[in-house]
């Protein structure tokens, strides 16, 4: 075999085919052709489908370590919360026990001197637990509804109360709902007692709060003061707390003071309420006045 026959151009580096520009259109065309054919007949589902559950042993084995790590350092953070609540728990619950046992020797003693001074005992409210369902729709007052009415015992002139203290009082009662005015509603006013100084006086309702009127500008009023209900209306039980006092502007050009009250009990966040039984409804009937025939006439004659 002569030299001259041999074929002495290199073999090429890469295998020879058909041009990028010609690979570039032909993918670019088909992954088009794939999108449009799964957006129209959902053909690459199944795939999704196969290819998912056989990945997810493999994916749950992943996730083992992260998960024992998160649950790890939760249940020590946890566990650390659940210690601190439970000791400030305890101590809690060794307060409320000593104010029990003081709530019970007061009221003991009020037995005893009601017992003494022969006073009927203290009246016993009913209440009736309800929800409120909406706000009533009046823009210039405070009003909300609530379902219980006539049929299920609601008077006129209850009180309605949460936990916080006091909320309003009904002022219309349908069968199976009632009206509730609120207290910071303009129409509203209730008397309250100051429990720092038992001083007794009126809150009236404001678009914004509450506040007292008529007060003298020289009355021994606080920033801080918290106002219950005093009882003498014959509506509200004593003792319920109604709202505290922000600010108590003493202006000199006028004789009265300026006293705006917060009340204790949101009304914008409750749904829950119990409606009282007005104290006016377990009072003794007033006697009724004697005709003027039936009394006895004055005897004649005087003394010599």
């Amino acid at each position: 075999m002569s030299l001259g026959t041999l074929d002495r151009t290199p073999p090429p580096f890469f295998r020879q085919g058909p041009s990028a520009l010609t690979k570039l259109t032909f993918f670019s065309a088909l992954a088009l052709l794939l999108m449009v054919a799964d957006t129209r007949f959902q053909i690459t589902q199944p795939v999704r489908a196969v290819i998912a559950t056989v990945l997810h042993p493999v994916e749950r084995t992943l996730l083992v370590p992260v998960a024992a790590w998160e649950g790890g350092s939760d249940y020590l953070v946890g566990l650390q919360k659940a210690l601190t609540q439970a000791d400030a728990a305890r101590r809690d619950l060794a307060r409320q026990a000593e104010r029990s046992l003081r709530l019970e020797q007061v009221e003991a003693d009020n037995r005893r001197l009601r017992a003494l001074l022969e006073l009927r005992p203290a009246l016993t409210v009913r209440s009736l637990a309800a929800e409120v369902l909406y706000d009533a729709p009046d823009a210039f007052s405070r009003k909300v509804v609530i379902d219980r009415g006539a049929t299920h015992g609601v008077a006129i002139a209850s009180p309605v109360v949460n936990e916080a203290g006091v909320l309003g009082q009904v002022t219309r009662v349908y069968p199976l709902s009632s009206e509730v005015t609120l207290l910071n509603d303009k129409d509203a006013a209730i008397p309250v007692l100051n429990t720092r100084n038992q001083v007794r006086s009126a809150a009236f309702g404001v678009r914004n709060g509450m506040e007292l009127r008529f007060m003298a500008g020289n009355a021994d009023v606080q920033v801080g003061d918290l106002l219950s209900t005093s009882g003498v209306d014959g509506i509200y039980p004593p003792g319920l707390p109604v709202a505290k006092v922000t600010l108590v502007d003493r202006k000199i050009d006028t004789s009265f003071a300026r006293i705006v009250l917060e009340p204790v009990a949101l009304s914008d966040a409750v749904r829950y309420v119990l409606v009282l039984e007005p104290v006016g409804m377990q009072m003794p009937a007033k006697p009724e006045p004697v005709p003027e025939d039936t009394k006895p006439a004055p005897k004649k004659g005087g003394r010599r």
